[in-house]
């Protein structure tokens, strides 16, 4: 008995030391304030069950992609410089004035506002997948794939057919997918592109790093031979398609890019693929002008690996540079204390503020989240939306009658700090007013939320509401 004691003892005080240096890496690594006390709290409390939760949950930098980075330093900074050379022509000249804000966006992200672009807006995922299956099927020298979900249903069996056809016919086919988001998808699926020819690679945050699995590669991309792009909300499911009965219609949005746009977005895959793979992928670097438009584009790529918090500053870029209206579509609501700040502020400046959520939750944690923040946005005179037809799964925001953006990242601290994501902002009046029409659309098939859409929930609701709100660092 005294021998299990002393071996009880020991785990504990293994336990008690590796809390210790926990609660130090918070205090000094953490980048919120709330999410330091949450962890700090909790690991001085009950160390025994916290411990291993921050070990896998509570670093805020993705070191290992950073090591990847400098490892990989000088050949990406190769690519970078052809990127450059090939940007200088389409680059906005010295006269062109953007609207007030955007050239510190420039700034963020290191990365130009390029002319002669096309956006087109691709609502739903009919319109979407059409489109992302007539480019696979017009490549004829690489595609670059990047999902955060796959599934190996009806349209995620398509998909391998066309890429498998496309690899058969000498196009060189890179597909990466997260290894999280596509965790329930069989081994045989990927296997089989494998065999065909497909360079199919898993994005793993935990492959050289064990306990760094809380960050995930959300972003959505298609690209073809640097000509076209495809970025948005959809990953390749049934459910997106509106198939699922549990969820009903799916609404979501995703946009196709023509123009100097595409180089700029093969930039952040190039990085990606080099941190999966350990790779820099030879591809087309010269940008071809948009045949009949010249929009204004600027692609943010962010993520854990940034220096800065690029993903929130951007949310906070454009919600203080609004001077009209600022709507914002998302199917997550878990914004932090200055998002929240700049949203009321903006309000109270007379800046027609809406937020446009979802009526269904697919997440019950971040569903009951984006209540504990209605009575601050509702007081301040924010207009909160819940879309009714089904699931709202669309990222987009409109500033004014000039900005509108649509790409990846949702309005929550893990888009802010933990995923990368990627937004694709586009300074056009006529992009805009696109925008402006489809999000009318969706407020006329929203219902405008009161407060009694909480006070009236019964009381356990309510307490479900606060607590998770103290989990909103860590969601």
């Amino acid at each position: 008995m005294a021998e299990w004691l002393g071996w009880i003892g020991g785990a504990l005080s293994l336990v008690y030391l590796g809390a210790f240096f926990a609660i130090y890496d918070a205090l000094m690594t953490n980048r919120t304030s709330q999410g330091t006390i949450a962890w700090v709290i909790m690991l001085v409390m009950f160390p025994l069950a916290t411990l291993p939760v921050y070990l896998v949950l509570g670093r805020q930098r993705f070191v290992g992609y950073v090591r990847a980075r400098r490892k990989g330093e000088r050949r990406i900074n190769l690519v970078s410089q052809q990127l450059e050379q090939g940007l200088r022509p389409y680059r906005l000249d010295e006269n062109c004035q953007l609207a007030a804000g955007s050239e510190v966006l420039q700034q963020l992200v290191r990365m130009p506002f390029t002319r002669c672009n096309k956006a087109s807006l691709l609502i739903d995922g009919e319109a979407t997948f059409s489109e992302i299956f007539r480019v696979i099927d017009s490549a004829s020298d690489y595609l670059l794939l990047q999902f955060y979900i796959v599934r190996a249903d009806a349209i995620g069996q398509l998909l391998q057919q066309k890429l498998i056809a496309a690899a058969e016919r000498g196009v060189r086919v890179m597909f990466l997918y997260d290894a999280f988001g596509s965790f329930s998808t069989p081994d045989t699926y990927w296997s089989t592109m494998k065999q065909q020819g497909v360079d199919v690679v898993p994005f793993s945050s935990g492959r050289k790093h064990r306990f760094q699995i809380n960050f995930r590669n959300h972003r959505k991309l298609v690209l073809a031979d640097g000509c076209q792009a495809l970025v948005g909300g959809h990953n390749f499911g049934d459910e997106y398609l509106g198939k699922d009965p549990n969820i009903g219609r799916w609404r979501d949005t995703h946009l196709l890019l023509e123009g100097p746009s595409v180089q700029s977005l093969q930039l952040a895959f190039v990085e990606d693929w080099l941190y999966a793979e350990g790779k820099v992928v030879q591809l087309n670097w010269q940008p071809q002008a948009a045949c009949d438009a010249n929009q204004q584009i600027l692609v943010l790529p962010t993520g854990p690996a940034d220096e800065l918090e690029t993903c929130g500053l951007f949310f906070l870029q454009l919600i203080n540079g609004a001077k009209k209206r600022l709507w914002i579509s998302s199917p997550y609501f878990v914004p932090d204390d200055q998002i929240v700040s700049a949203l009321q502020l903006a309000a109270l400046r007379g800046v027609d503020v809406r937020i446009l959520l979802p009526q269904r939750p697919d997440h019950w944690l971040v569903y009951l989240s984006s209540f504990a923040y209605l009575k601050d946005a509702l007081k301040a005179g924010i207009n909160v939306y819940r879309y009714l037809p089904g699931f709202l799964h669309q990222k987009a925001i409109l500033v004014d009658d000039q900005l509108a953006a649509v790409g990846t990242a949702n309005l929550d601290n893990r888009s802010f700090r933990l995923n990368f994501e990627v937004m694709v902002l586009v300074e056009n009046h006529s992009f805009a007013e696109e925008v402006s029409q489809m999000l009318t659309q969706d407020f006329s098939n929203s219902r405008k939320v009161k407060l009694t859409d909480l006070y009236h929930r019964p009381l356990w609701f309510r307490i479900a509401v606060r607590l998770s709100r103290l989990l909103s660092p860590v969601q």
